[in-house]
């Protein structure tokens, strides 16, 4: 739901960015006008629906705005209004995704009426389960994300995310140096993404996502306490 993480791939979390690409690949990614009518909106809704049908259903490697719009019913002409390339339509699908996944992380994170271990907890059970949920469109956003992934609204989207889990790290490990707790949610958010897409990536049932869920927050519960406890955590993330 939001770290830099050091292996770029699709994610709910941010992740960091790899070298940049070529001024061909980082193409424009803004929408080129918002909807300011309920017809304009309407449609805006119609083709990201469309968008979605046909990521899931051809791929990455076959998503063109032509396909996209033929399935909303709409002219290639009104399309463009408001988004210049097929870049910029899975840019704002995966956008949806990360703002989607930053609500979640405040609603979760910041209810200071949980004790900090027990939102933890609350986090991974809902990640998985979201994860298990949307796989399918996951990965098909993670095959096209080449496509903007190094561009500058990208960042910007997947900073709040960042800062909402850095500021709840201070809750839960407030004893260890500001190093240490970043090498710490460095590895929390890397293996909840890392966890969440492999075991996403066959059918799970209710009793599986539990399982899974419940082990990994018992093991983060159990790093937390560790590091709370050392006192050489900070010369050890200092060397």
């Amino acid at each position: 739901m939001m770290r830099e993480i050091h292996n770029l791939r699709y994610s709910r979390f941010p992740s960091t960015p790899e070298p940049p690409m070529t001024d061909r690949q980082t193409a424009r990614i803004s929408s080129r006008k918002q909807p300011q009518q309920a017809r304009s909106t309407d449609l805006v809704a119609a083709i990201l629906q469309a968008a979605i049908q046909v990521l899931t259903e051809q791929g990455a490697t076959r998503f063109t705005t032509a396909r996209v719009a033929e399935k909303a019913g709409v002219s290639i002409g009104s399309l463009y209004q408001y988004f210049p390339n097929k870049a910029a339509i899975l840019f704002r699908l995966q956008s949806d995704e990360w703002l989607h996944t930053t609500q979640m992380l405040q609603r979760i994170l910041e209810n200071l009426e949980e004790p900090p271990l027990h939102r933890l907890r609350t986090l991974v059970h809902a990640f998985i389960r979201s994860e298990c949920e949307e796989a399918q469109m996951r990965g098909a956003l993670n095959d096209a994300a080449p496509l903007y992934r190094d561009a500058p609204e990208a960042h910007e989207v997947r900073a709040a995310g960042r800062q909402i889990f850095a500021a709840f790290m201070l809750e839960l490990l407030p004893e260890i140096g500001e190093s240490a707790r970043t090498a710490a949610c460095d590895l929390i958010l890397t293996t909840l993404s890392s966890v969440g897409k492999d075991f996403s990536g066959s059918p799970r049932n209710e009793v599986q996502i539990t399982v899974c869920a419940d082990g990994l927050a018992d093991m983060f519960s159990a790093y937390v306490g560790v590091l709370n406890q050392r006192d050489d955590v900070q010369a050890l993330t200092d060397v």
